[in-house]
């Protein structure tokens, strides 16, 4: 096998630049030079892309960059130490050190388990103080061949190395006293998981068995990572005094430990503290009253069980089931907002309006799309706001395209709340939830709400005892049916009536507002856009403004619809403002999603601060609704007018008053920022108890690793 790291790979106190993009570039120069890369442009870009899904920063000044690219022809391995140190997103500064790792596009897994051996070689500090002493290419060469080697390590005692122990890491048994009798050990068995899969969970398991060692305990360790896991074998399950769950997302078939004393924690603390939670552990094995592994004890695997380690109390668990529903949410916030946000530029903000040519009252792009193509352009319209020829029916694909993929936002978010509670039974009864609740108006809230009680009520059914000759349809057809009749029951029979009288009341309450007092009305408006960011309160003060508009469009609507479009844009430009700001209270995937709100928030798109919202949801809420109601008073204060129910920047040119439209929406940006960044700072050290990134997109269509990151951007 070719070496996958040479001294041509190698740069020593070397200045590639101000910025992670610079540094790439280096390196991806390096990798071409070498001769393993086509194309170093190609590569920089590739790896770019990969670093915009979720940030490679690790902790201790340390960079992994990686990506598969059609221009490597070489998996390979280039290595920088950097002067001055360069930011790649990790949450204590910048990283001195950097890896790059280029594998072919269509090769094998090389590049995970490259990240792995580093991810596992990088927790131990003596190897770490070696690269930043080392004196030259060649020494740098070596050390890192000593970790990447395809080599075998040294086989452990039969005792040591269970048939069904995780490959990726070894168990710690070897390292007991000579003089113990085998008898007298405890031992422990660990799940490690987090969202990306891959730095942060080896670097638990190795910290979690070098603990174990020191304590002279047994320690098993599954990795459920992005290069795959082999289930810990039941036998040394069953012979486990305890059990340890260092994840930050669900833990697959966690059944198999139900009954067994439960230590559980974010990877992060077990990084941190693995004594301790050894000790925790240990304890727990001599208590009685300990908690435990919900289910019961010798549970078949495909039984589900919830993915945290108990009965949804604490505010921690909630909100490791909310990350997981929004880390897979992300994808369609994003590509729905921007594909609608190009639509309204392409086509005109009359776009999404309904066409008088159409039997069955569909929209401009509706129809256009399907009765026009590139080959029968649509005809001229003579609707003002209304582009036709190519670039109208360009729009129209783009905002078709848009909307189906918003249709997704909260079944998805609902779906995999669900599964993060109750594992692949609950996705059914929540996707179903989602849409339902879209169905009765509950939107976002409903989503969050119907996602929950799906879960649930799968996790519920899930626990009954039926009999071995049914007991295999449980997970497939039982809860599935029976958990989506209870949570979408509740949905379309309880919740959904309230709302809808909630969102008619608050319309009439509205309407009475009009012309009573300007600012006071558009303090109320901008609350309200800014509450639910797209649920039902945030609908309300949008159809309030829109009926107006379509009814009579006096100047009193014309006002009423500025307002509200100008609150709701305030929430995705807060945030990316506040993560510009203060990127070290924001995980990298956060970072990366204020990035993308930039564009969604000039867009009109209010859901592009779902994903704060949902994850910090006390502090992020507030402080929009603060921000929302400043710009919404400036707004209706100043009279500025709009005849465009949509579309953002892209539609000043149909309102009156553009300056101070601008002057309040930067307003209203700057405090609600200042307001969540301060929020956030308050009772927090920075980012640290935030999972590590929302979700690691390149490797989200391998089914072994799915049910593992249930959690992104």
């Amino acid at each position: 096998m070719p070496a996958l790291i040479t001294t041509d790979l190698v740069a020593l106190d070397a200045d590639l630049g101000a910025d992670k993009a610079s540094v790439v570039r280096r390196l991806a120069e390096l990798v071409a030079a070498a001769g393993r890369a086509t194309d170093a442009d190609a590569l920089h870009a590739d790896v770019l892309a990969r670093e915009a899904q979720a940030a490679t920063g690790l902790p201790g000044g340390i960079a992994i960059p990686h990506c598969r690219s059609a221009a490597v022809t070489e998996a390979s391995l280039a290595f920088a130490r950097l002067s001055p140190r360069v930011d790649f997103g990790a949450p204590d500064g910048p990283a001195d050190l950097a890896f790059l790792i280029a594998a072919p596009a269509h090769g094998d897994a090389d590049h995970l388990t490259l990240l792995t051996a580093l991810a596992r070689a990088l927790v131990r500090p003596e190897f770490v103080a070696a690269l930043r002493s080392a004196s030259s290419a060649e020494e740098i060469v070596r050390l890192v061949d000593e970790v990447v080697s395809p080599a075998p390590e040294p086989a452990a005692a039969p005792a040591a190395a269970p048939a069904g122990a995780s490959a990726a890491v070894p168990a710690a048994s070897s390292a007991a006293p000579a003089a113990e009798s085998p008898g007298a050990r405890k031992s422990i068995v660990v799940v490690s998981a987090c969202p990306t899969g891959i730095a942060h969970t080896y670097m638990a398991a190795d910290k979690l068995v070098a603990a174990g060692k020191g304590a002279g305990v047994d320690v098993h360790v599954e990795t459920q990572g992005s290069s795959g896991s082999t289930p810990l074998d039941p036998a040394v399950i069953r012979a486990a005094d305890a059990v340890i769950f260092a994840v930050d997302v669900g833990v697959r078939d966690q059944g198999r430990f139900a009954g067994k004393p439960l230590v559980q924690s974010g990877t992060k603390r077990a990084i941190n503290e693995p004594d301790v939670m050894v000790r925790e552990a240990l304890a727990a094995a001599d208590d009685p009253n300990a908690r435990r592994v919900p289910g019961t004890a010798g549970a078949a695997g495909d039984a589900p069980a919830p993915s945290t380690g108990e009965r949804p109390r604490t505010a921690t668990e909630i909100r490791r089931w909310l990350l997981t529903g929004v880390s897979y949410m992300i994808p369609f916030v994003a590509a729905g907002g921007l594909l609608i946000a190009l639509g309204f530029l392409f086509g005109g903000y009359q776009i999404k309006s309904g066409d008088p040519a159409s039997d069955a009252g569909l929209s401009y792009a509706t129809n256009w799309v399907l009765n026009n193509s590139f080959f029968n352009l649509p005809a001229a319209s003579g609707v003002e706001g209304l582009n036709d020829g190519f670039l109208g029916y360009l729009g129209a694909i783009c905002f078709t395209i848009g909307a189906a993929a918003f249709g997704f936002l909260v079944p998805a978010l609902a779906g995999y709340i669900a599964f993060a509670i109750a594992d692949r039974p609950g996705i059914v009864p929540g996707f179903v939830v989602g849409a339902v609740s879209g169905v009765v108006g509950a939107g976002f809230i409903g989503g969050l709400i119907g996602g929950i009680i799906a879960g649930l009520a799968a996790l519920w059914i899930s626990r009954w005892k039926l009999p071995a000759g049914v007991r295999g349809l449980q997970p497939v057809v039982i809860i599935p049916l029976l958990a989506t009749l209870i949570s979408s029951g509740i949905m379309a029979v309880l919740l959904g009536r309230p709302l809808a009288a909630a969102l008619t009341g608050l319309g009439n309450w509205l309407n009475g507002l009009t012309g009573t007092s300007a600012l006071l009305l558009g303090i109320i408006l901008g609350l309200m856009m800014c509450f639910d960011l797209g649920g039902p309160v945030n609908k309300a003060a949008y159809v309030f403004a829109t009926t107006g508009l379509t009814a009579d469009a006096s100047r009193g609507s014309l006002v009423i619809m500025a307002t509200v479009m100008a609150a709701g844009m305030v929430p995705p430009l807060a945030m990316a403002l506040s993560t510009a700001l203060r990127p070290k209270l924001y995980t990298p995937a956060e970072r990366d999603n204020g990035k993308a709100a930039w564009l969604l928030g000039a867009s009109f798109i209010s859901e592009g601060a779902i994903p704060f919202a949902a994850a910090d949801p006390l502090r992020v809420i507030p402080s929009m609704m603060l921000g929302g109601a400043t710009t919404g008073a400036i707004v209706a204060a100043s009279g500025v007018q709009l005849r465009a129910p949509h579309g953002g920047i892209f539609v000043l040119f149909a309102m009156t008053g553009i300056l101070m439209f601008v002057v309040a929406l930067i307003a209203g940006t700057i405090v609600g920022a200042l307001a969540v960044t301060v929020a956030k700072s308050i009772g927090r050290n920075d980012a640290e108890d935030a999972p590590e990134d929302a979700v690691d997109l390149e490797h989200a269509h391998s089914p072994a690793t799915v049910p593992a990151r249930a959690t992104a951007v």
